[in-house]
C-alpha cells in the first residue's frame, strides 16, 4: 500500500480536497501524496495516471467522479487524505464526504478566481462548520494578481480570508477576535494555540499561494495543516459515520465511514445490530489496500460484511446525517434495449442507487418506464458507461423533466382508519408547514395512555420508511413536520401492517384536505445564477431574467464588463447558457449553483401538463376503511372525520372549512403572498408634479377612491390609469418610459437628423414609437428635457397613441423618469429606456427592467418588419414619410440630399 501503515495507536486526522473543476484539485492530490513521500513519482491528469484517479472513466476524463483515499504521514499524526469530485453533477458524492471531515482544502485557480461552483462548496462548508484551508493555485501563470486574489476571496467568500505568508498575518488574526487584539497589542504576538483555535472555530481561514504543477507553496500548505489542525475529541463507545457505498471488482459491498468513537473489530457486530458482522475491515489509498483487524478514532476504513448500511448512516453513538442540500433537479426516462427484461434491470440498477441515493431509481407505473433523478449530462453519461460496464445493458437517457416537490403554507390533520373484518388502526396526524430547506420531520406527542408507546415507534417508523407523494402533481412532499397527535389499536385484532395502512392514509386525508383549502404549494427547484456580459448587453440580460420569473442584485460594473448576480427557476434557465453565447458572441459568461425549492411560478400549467389525479392512487388510497355488520367499507377522504373513532386534535380556527372540505373545490395552489396597497398617489411630491404636468385630478382611475386601495392575490397586479391631461383611459398591461434625447442622441439616423432640424428627430422619433406601441400595447411615455427653457412650468401631451412630457425648468429627463419609477417600478411592469449608465443603475435600484438605445433599435426593427407584413390591410396611422416606398439605395441618396451631405 502507497504510504505509511495504518497504526490504531496514533492520532488520525482526515482533510478533505474540494475545488470548483479545472481548478487543480487532482494535480494538489498528486504533489501532497509526492512531498509527504506516499508515491515515488507524480502523475498527471492528462497522461491518465494520476494515483487517486482509480476509475478508467476518471482517467479518460480527467475529473474526479467517485471520492477516493490516501493515508500519509503528517509530523506525529497520521492524515487520511480525501479526495471529493469537482464537477457540480457529482455534488452529492461530495457533500456526502463532508460530513466526515476534520478540515478541507479548498482549491481555487489563481487564473480564474472564486468560480460559481467555488461559492457554493463554501457556503457547505460553513454549514457542515468544516474549518478550511485555502491552496490558490496556478500562480506561475501569467496574468495572476496575487492582491488582487486576495482582494476577491475577502469579498466573495469571507473578510477573514488571511494570506498566511504575507507580512501583515499577525495584525489580520489579531483581528479575528476581540480578546485576541488587546493580547496582541500587549505582547506583539499570536500564540500557536489561539491560531489553532481561530481556525478551528472558522474565524480564520489560512490562505497558501503556489503551483501544485511545479510544487511551490505545497509544502507551506502541509505545514501549515500540520500545525493547525487540532485533532477532534472523539467518543468512547464505538461510533461510526458512513458516507459512502460502493462494490470492489469481485462485487463486494463495502462500507465507507469514518471512525468517530471507540473500536471497531473484525468478526464483531455493528454496534447495536445482531446480524450486521464485519468480516474485513481495509485502509485504502488510491486503488490498493491494506486489511486491519481493528480500526480506531479518527481512521477511515471500508467495510466488508454489513448489507443494510446506508451513505449518511450514524452508526452507535453518531447521529445520522441531514438531508443534502444539493439535489437532482431533473428526472429522465431510462430507455432500455429492445427485448429487455425491465423488472430484471430494474432490480440491477437499484444497486446503484444504493451507491448513489440521490439516483431515485423508480418504476413509474402510470407511464410504464424506469426513472432516474440526474443533476446533469455530464453524470448521464457517467450513468451511461457504468451501466454497460457493470450489467452490460447499453441504455439512454430520454428528455429531462424538472423535478418538483410540494408542501403546505397552513397546519391541517389528517385523519387515517383501517378496519376490514379482524383488523384495526386509527391514526391522526398534525401536517405543518416547515422552513424552506427543511425537509420533513417526525415527531409524537401522543400520550401513552391513548396509544402505547410501541405503536407509536411503529407510526414513526411507518412515516420514514418511504417518500410520501403529494396529491397535485404527486411529487414528493417537503418542508413539513409531522406529528403523531392521537391513535387507537385494538387489544385483539390490530397487526403491525394495520397501522402502515392507517399511517399512509392520514398522509393522504391530510394533503387532501390541504388542497380543498387552497393550502398545498407547488414548490421547483431555484438556481443562483451569476452573469458576466459586456455593458452594452446588461439591458437585454436584464429583461430576460425578468422574463424568466428571476430576481437579481443591482448589477455591478467591471470594466466594459456588467455582473448580475440573483436567482431564478431551473425551468426557466437551464439552456439559457447558448443564448447567453449567441447575444454576447462568446463573451458572456454563466454559471448556476442550486439554491433551493421555491413557490413554482407556474403552478396552473404544471398541474394541466401533468393531468394528476390523486384519488386515482391506489397504492396510496386518501380514504379509509370502517367496519359495519361483519365487513368493511371504504368512506372517502372528505367524509372521514364524519366515521372517525376519536376526537380531532386540531381545532379548526374558521368555521367554513368544513363547508370547504365537503366542496373540495380546487383553489389556487400556491403559498398564500400579502397584498400589496397603495397607488402611485400616495407620495404628495409626485402627486404634485402629475397634477402640474397632468392637471388637476385628471390622471386618477376613475375607480380610484381618494383612500388607498388593495391589489387581488392574482399573479398579475392592478394599474394604475394612464396619465392623460385630455381623457381617462382603462388600465394597461405594462408601461415603457423613453428618454428621448438620450435615444436621438443614440441612433444614427436621428442623430444626424438632429444637426439639421431638432424638432424633426423628435417627431421622427414619435412617431416610430407611435408604430412601436401599436403592436407592443404598453402605456409608452417619452420624455424630453426642457430644463434649460426659463420659466417653462412642463407639458404633457398626447400624441396620437402615445403620451409626451415635457420636463419643468431645472429638472432633466432623467430626474423625470426616476421620480417616476421611483413611485411604481416595484408594483408595476415598468421598462425603461435609456443608454444613460448611471441612469440605468438607479432605474434598476427602482425595480424596473431596462432597456438600452440599442435593444429598442432591434425590437422595434423586429416591430417594423412584422407592420410591413400587414401593411396592405392595416395602414398605419399619423405622418407618411416621402422616402418610405422606395429602395434603400435610393432613399440614402435622396436623405443625403435633404441634409445637404456630398454625393459619394
Amino acid at each position: 500500500m502507497a504510504g505509511q501503515a495504518p497504526e490504531i495507536s496514533k492520532e488520525y486526522i482526515c482533510a478533505g480536497l474540494l475545488a470548483h473543476v479545472d481548478a487543480g484539485k487532482t494535480t494538489l492530490s498528486e504533489a501532497i501524496l509526492y512531498l509527504s513521500g506516499s508515491i515515488r513519482r507524480l502523475g498527471r491528469v492528462d497522461n491518465r495516471d494520476a494515483f487517486l484517479d482509480t476509475y478508467e472513466l476518471e482517467r479518460a476524463r480527467g475529473i474526479t467522479i467517485f471520492s477516493k483515499q490516501a493515508v500519509l504521514g503528517l509530523g506525529e499524526r497520521m492524515m487520511t487524505l480525501l479526495d471529493t469530485p469537482g464537477h457540480v453533477d457529482f455534488s452529492a458524492e461530495m457533500e456526502r464526504t463532508l460530513q466526515v471531515l476534520d478540515c478541507a482544502i479548498l482549491v481555487i485557480s489563481g487564473a480564474d478566481g472564486v468560480q460559481g461552483h467555488t461559492e457554493t462548496l463554501w457556503r457547505l462548508l460553513k454549514r457542515f462548520r468544516v474549518p478550511v484551508f485555502l491552496f490558490i493555485n496556478k500562480m506561475d501563470q501569467p496574468g495572476t494578481d496575487r492582491n488582487a486574489l486576495m482582494a476577491e476571496l475577502k469579498a466573495r467568500l469571507d473578510g477573514s480570508c488571511i494570506d498566511f505568508s504575507g507580512e501583515s498575518r499577525d495584525e489580520e488574526l489579531a483581528l479575528c477576535e476581540e480578546g485576541l487584539l488587546d493580547r496582541y497589542l500587549e505582547t506583539g504576538e499570536i500564540p500557536e494555540e489561539a491560531v489553532r483555535e481561530l481556525i478551528g472555530s472558522r474565524k480564520a481561514f489560512p490562505c497558501f499561494f503556489g503551483s501544485a504543477l511545479k510544487l511551490t507553496g505545497v509544502e507551506e500548505l502541509l505545514e501549515g495543516i500540520s500545525r493547525y489542525v487540532r485533532t477532534p475529541a472523539y467518543k468512547a463507545e464505538p461510533s461510526g459515520k458512513v458516507f459512502k457505498i460502493s462494490r470492489d471488482s469481485q462485487g463486494n459491498r463495502l462500507t465507507h465511514m469514518k471512525v468517530t468513537g471507540g473500536s471497531f473489530k473484525v468478526k464483531e457486530f455493528l454496534p447495536g445490530s445482531k446480524e450486521e458482522k464485519i468480516n474485513q475491515i481495509r485502509i485504502y489509498s488510491g486503488q490498493r489496500f491494506e486489511t486491519v483487524q481493528e480500526a480506531g478514532p479518527g481512521m477511515v476504513c471500508a467495510l466488508t460484511g454489513p448489507v443494510s448500511t446506508r451513505p449518511g448512516q450514524g452508526i452507535g453513538g453518531e447521529m445520522g446525517s441531514e438531508g443534502p442540500v444539493l439535489e437532482p433537479v431533473l428526472t429522465y426516462q431510462i430507455l432500455l434495449p429492445e427485448g429487455s427484461d425491465v423488472h430484471s434491470t430494474l432490480k440491477k440498477l437499484l444497486i446503484l442507487e444504493e451507491e448513489e441515493p440521490q439516483l431515485h431509481i423508480t418504476w413509474n407505473e402510470a407511464a410504464g418506464e424506469i426513472q432516474a433523478q440526474v443533476m446533469g449530462e455530464v453524470q448521464i453519461e457517467i450513468l451511461k458507461s457504468l451501466i454497460l460496464e457493470r450489467f452490460q445493458i447499453p441504455v439512454e437517457f430520454g428528455r429531462g423533466s424538472i423535478v418538483y416537490k410540494e408542501t403546505i403554507s397552513r397546519a391541517v390533520e389528517g385523519v387515517g382508519h383501517f378496519e376490514p373484518l379482524r383488523h384495526y388502526a386509527e391514526v391522526h396526524l398534525v401536517l405543518e408547514p416547515g422552513e424552506a430547506g427543511s425537509g420533513l420531520q417526525f415527531d409524537t406527542d401522543c400520550s401513552e395512555d391513548v396509544l402505547d408507546r410501541n405503536w407509536q415507534r411503529l407510526v414513526l417508523t411507518h412515516l420514514e420508511e418511504k417518500q410520501h407523494r403529494g396529491v397535485l402533481t404527486g411529487s414528493a412532499i417537503t418542508d413539513m413536520k409531522i406529528t403523531l397527535t392521537a391513535g387507537r389499536a385494538h387489544l385483539k385484532h390490530t397487526e403491525g401492517g394495520d397501522f402502515r395502512q392507517a399511517t399512509y392514509r392520514a398522509i393522504r386525508q391530510g394533503l387532501m384536505e390541504a388542497k380543498a383549502l387552497g393550502a398545498c404549494v407547488l414548490l421547483e427547484p431555484w438556481y443562483v445564477f451569476r452573469l458576466e456580459v459586456p455593458s452594452e448587453n446588461l439591458g437585454r440580460a436584464m429583461t430576460d431574467m425578468e422574463r424568466m420569473k428571476g430576481v437579481f442584485d443591482t448589477p455591478e460594473n467591471n470594466g466594459d464588463m456588467s455582473i448580475l448576480t440573483g436567482s431564478a427557476p431551473a425551468a426557466a434557465i437551464q439552456d439559457y447558457q447558448r443564448e447567453v453565447i449567441s447575444y454576447t458572441r462568446g463573451r458572456g459568461h454563466f454559471s448556476v449553483s442550486f439554491k433551493g425549492y421555491e413557490p413554482c411560478h407556474n403552478t396552473a400549467e404544471v398541474m394541466e401538463a401533468g393531468a394528476y389525479d390523486p384519488e386515482a392512487e391506489t397504492d396510496d388510497p386518501s380514504g379509509s376503511v370502517f367496519c359495519a355488520h361483519g365487513a368493511g367499507y371504504n368512506v372517502p377522504w372528505n367524509e372521514v372525520k364524519d366515521h372517525m373513532h376519536l376526537e380531532a386534535t386540531l381545532r379548526e380556527p374558521e368555521e367554513e372549512t368544513e363547508a370547504k372540505i365537503q366542496e373540495a373545490a380546487p383553489d389556487t395552489l400556491r403559498r398564500t403572498a400579502p397584498a400589496s396597497a397603495g397607488t402611485w398617489a400616495d407620495d404628495k411630491e409626485l402627486e404634485a408634479i402629475f397634477n402640474r404636468t397632468f392637471g388637476e385630478n385628471k390622471w386618477r382611475n376613475p375607480d380610484q377612491s381618494s383612500s388607498r386601495y388593495t391589489s387581488s392575490q392574482s399573479s398579475a397586479p392592478r394599474r394604475p390609469a394612464v396619465p392623460s391631461h385630455t381623457a381617462l383611459r382603462e388600465p394597461e398591461e405594462e408601461y415603457l418610459l423613453v428618454d428621448g434625447y438620450n435615444i436621438i442622441f443614440a441612433w444614427e439616423e436621428l442623430r444626424e437628423l438632429s444637426k439639421v432640424t431638432i424638432d424633426g428627430a423628435r417627431h421622427k422619433l414619435m412617431d416610430i414609437l407611435c408604430n412601436y406601441q401599436g403592436v407592443r400595447k404598453c402605456t409608452l411615455i417619452v420624455v424630453f428635457d426642457a430644463y434649460k427653457v426659463a420659466g417653462n412650468t412642463g407639458e404633457a401631451i398626447d400624441y396620437h397613441n402615445i403620451h409626451v412630457v415635457y420636463t419643468k425648468e431645472a429638472e432633466t429627463a432623467d430626474q423625470y423618469i426616476e421620480k417616476l419609477a421611483h413611485r411604481i417600478g416595484r408594483r408595476y411592469r415598468v421598462t425603461v429606456a435609456t443608454s444613460d449608465g448611471l441612469e440605468q443603475l438607479i432605474i434598476y435600484g427602482q425595480g424596473c427592467l431596462l432597456m438600452s438605445a440599442k435593444d429598442l433599435r432591434e425590437d422595434i426593427d423586429r416591430v417594423a418588419a412584422e407592420l410591413r407584413e400587414t401593411r396592405e390591410q392595416f395602414r398605419p396611422s399619423g405622418k407618411r414619410y416621402l422616402f418610405e416606398e422606395v429602395d434603400e439605395e435610393l432613399s440614402d441618396y435622396l436623405e443625403g440630399l435633404r441634409l445637404g451631405k456630398p454625393e459619394k
